[in-house]
């Protein structure tokens, strides 16, 4: 299966060698680039690509408006492109729905195994970011439906999706989960599809971070 890719990205140098480097992997398709948020939603719109790498700092719209438009439209995952110089901004985007971050300085591998993991709905957190954002995001109030530690939200899942959660904190990878927990990778899908309707999550990510902030996870890193 081919993962179809929108580059968005300001700085046009940046942006070519992201395409280079994407285009590099054989299961992986650069179909759009885009020099401001205006235009990663519009080619969203137009190309239902599998995922949009969206900087943050981008002229017209920035990178956290044009990640929640294309959550809430339901385009396409979304992996940011950050630096630690600008974490309100990673805030921003986690609550946006973001479905993974990494850092800028991030070498071709990691930028290319992020891409496949995001476009295959598993989230990531670039393991440089995780403590710091899970530290630093406790201390921002979330928007309603960002994530929160709230015991009676909780609540609502079951013993199963709880432990599913749990997992989901950890980091591990739905195959991960399934074999950990003796099921199939599909109903750990379900599972975790379930729990962000619960919860009043967009993304995986904001579920990983609500494992953490509520100790489901064991203090492990995602």
């Amino acid at each position: 299966m081919t993962v179809r890719v929108v580059v968005a990205e300001d700085q046009a140098a940046v942006r070519q060698g992201l395409v280079l480097i994407l285009g590099s992997a054989p299961d992986i398709r650069v179909v759009g680039e885009a020099a401001d948020g205006e235009r990663a939603i519009a080619l969203a719109r137009e190309l239902r690509p599998d995922l949009v790498l969206m900087d943050i700092q981008m002229p017209v719209l920035d990178g956290v408006s044009a990640t929640a438009r294309i959550v809430a439209e339901e385009l396409a995952e979304v992996l940011v492109l950050t630096t630690f110089d600008f974490d309100e901004y990673v805030f921003g985007a986690l609550r946006a729905g973001a479905g993974g971050f990494l850092l800028k300085d991030s070498d071709a591998p990691s930028l290319i195994a992020a891409v496949r993991t995001v476009a295959a709905g598993e989230g990531t957190i670039a393991p440089a970011v995780t403590r710091r954002l899970i530290a630093e995001f406790a201390r921002n109030s979330p928007a309603p439906r960002g994530p929160s530690p709230d015991a009676g939200r909780l609540a609502a899942l079951t013993p199963r999706e709880r432990e599913v959660l749990a997992h989901v904190g950890a980091g591990l990878s739905n195959a991960g989960i399934a074999e950990r927990l003796g099921m199939a990778e599909a109903t750990v899908k379900t599972h975790v599809s379930r729990i962000l309707n619960k919860l009043g999550l967009r993304s995986r990510v904001q579920a990983a971070v609500l494992a953490q902030e509520a100790g489901l996870a064991g203090g492990r890193a995602s």
